[in-house]
């Protein structure tokens, strides 16, 4: 494939066949072609003190599995986006590594977020969140996803000082579905309290910060569209949870976009963030790499 593909993780669970069909859509979107991979492993007990396989029979039934997983997934790939250029790859060695570099130098990588038994827990449970915060190109994680359309994409800000990467590519992906840009920014402190008569009572009213980050959020975004003048954009600040507000966000966006490596993590760090947002968003969540 001589064009940059979208690369979909499968392991043949519906979670899995659900984020190749996501990244289906998406390529055809974009006009890409699709690379479909899978990975095939053991568990380390599984393998013996000399390196060898105690369960050659077992290894050959992954492997089985993983060619089935590829043929469903292709299948189901091309009655989603009949047409579409597809590929279909088999991945050894470790599957969070090998997933990962599958995805070097993708569009995006696109995986489930959690799968079924033991062998899919090795790809969409810990590999879909390893790729998240790992990989070199864009990650997507698609969870409860469905076929509505909001045309909002949601940018998570935590960081307003380095927050580049985010916002380019929130902003490009709301061009490309002609949506909004709907950016927030959020933060957990706990409340101060003070000594009232002998008690103690949480202080009232907003924190003075608040408007000083709106201020700030406002114009950082009146720079972005003005380099993205056909893209409508609404800012949302926030005295809460970050991840508990993304996740509210992600409820009315197509998509929920996060930064990831911030140099200024604040409070919860990206890392906090990230996990609470995978876990629970109601639909496609992407964490995009950071230069800083």
């Amino acid at each position: 494939m001589s064009e940059k593909p979208i690369v979909a993780a499968t392991d043949g669970s519906g979670e899995s066949l659900r984020a190749v069909e996501w990244a289906a859509r998406e390529a055809v979107l974009r006009k890409a072609p699709l690379r479909i991979v899978s990975a095939a492993a053991l568990l380390p007990r599984m393998v013996g003190s000399h390196g060898m396989s105690q369960y050659d029979t077992v290894a050959d039934l992954m492997r089985q599995h993983r060619d089935q997983a590829l043929a469903a997934a292709a299948v189901q790939a091309t009655r989603e986006a009949p047409g579409l250029l597809i590929d279909t790859d088999e991945l050894t060695g470790e599957p969070a590594q090998a997933v990962i570099e599958a995805g070097s130098g993708a569009q995006l990588l696109v995986l489930g977020s959690r799968g079924v038994g033991a062998f899919t827990a090795l790809l969409l449970g810990s590999v879909s969140r390893y790729a998240a915060t790992h990989a070199s190109c864009p990650v997507v994680v698609v969870r409860d996803e469905t076929r509505a359309e909001y045309r909002q994409v949601g940018v998570g800000l935590g960081d307003l000082d380095h927050c580049a990467e985010a916002l380019t590519f929130a902003f490009e992906e709301a061009a490309l579905r002609r949506a909004t840009v709907v950016a927030i920014h959020a933060w957990h402190v706990p409340q101060p309290e003070v000594s009232r008569a002998g008690s103690t009572e949480p202080l009232s009213g907003d924190y003075p910060w608040t408007g000083l980050a709106a201020d700030q959020l406002r114009a950082l975004l009146e720079s972005w569209q003005a380099k993205y003048p056909g893209v409508p954009v609404s800012q949302e600040v926030v005295h809460g949870h970050p991840g508990r507000a993304l996740v509210g966000l992600s409820a009315r966006a197509d998509l929920t976009v996060l930064g990831r490596h911030a140099r200024h993590p604040g409070l919860l760090g990206p890392g906090t963030v990230t996990h609470a947002v995978l876990n629970h968003a109601h639909g496609p969540v992407v964490t995009v790499p950071s230069s800083c």
